[in-house]
């Protein structure tokens, strides 16, 4: 499939979108139509196949580039890769795809619209470090452990 999912694998898909907003369009602007337009498209068409539908908007870090190709993660969960195909073909029905690439264009460059199925792998992590408790009379202040780069 075109998605990297198959329809016959057992198991929670979740489909990630990147998402920038149409050259001209200011920030609140966009984070204004998307939440008061735009999403209830989404949620319009996902209902009944997707479980969740999550909307990470991306503002750079302290430091980090001011320039940003990407200006929200989409995360849309399926309970299976049937229900993502399922999805998929109501979605590709014409009139439903009209509906979305028109808005779609009032709102993003479509050009950069990037979507992915996510693997995920976690790592264990001991417990983070309380930062915000007084250390202990004649204790020596201590940076949580393995806080180089890495």
């Amino acid at each position: 499939m075109a998605d990297g999912a198959d329809p016959q694998e057992p198991g929670p898909i979740t489909l990630v979108t990147l998402l920038k907003r149409r050259p001209g369009m200011s920030w609140d602007d966009f984070v204004a139509y998307y939440e008061t337009h735009h999403r209830r498209i989404g949620e319009d068409v996902l209902a009944g196949f997707a479980s969740r539908y999550e909307r990470r908007y991306l503002r750079p870090a302290p430091g980090g580039s001011e320039a940003a190709d990407v200006d929200v993660l989409l995360e849309i969960d399926f309970p299976s890769a049937a229900h993502l195909a399922a999805f998929r073909a109501a979605a590709s029905v014409p009139e439903v795809r009209a509906r979305i690439v028109a808005d779609e264009e009032r709102l993003f460059d479509r050009r950069l619209i990037r979507s992915f199925t996510v693997t995920a792998a976690r790592s264990p992590l001991p417990p983070p470090a309380d930062l915000l408790a007084e250390p202990a009379a004649g204790a020596t202040p201590r940076s949580p452990a393995g806080s180089g780069s890495g």
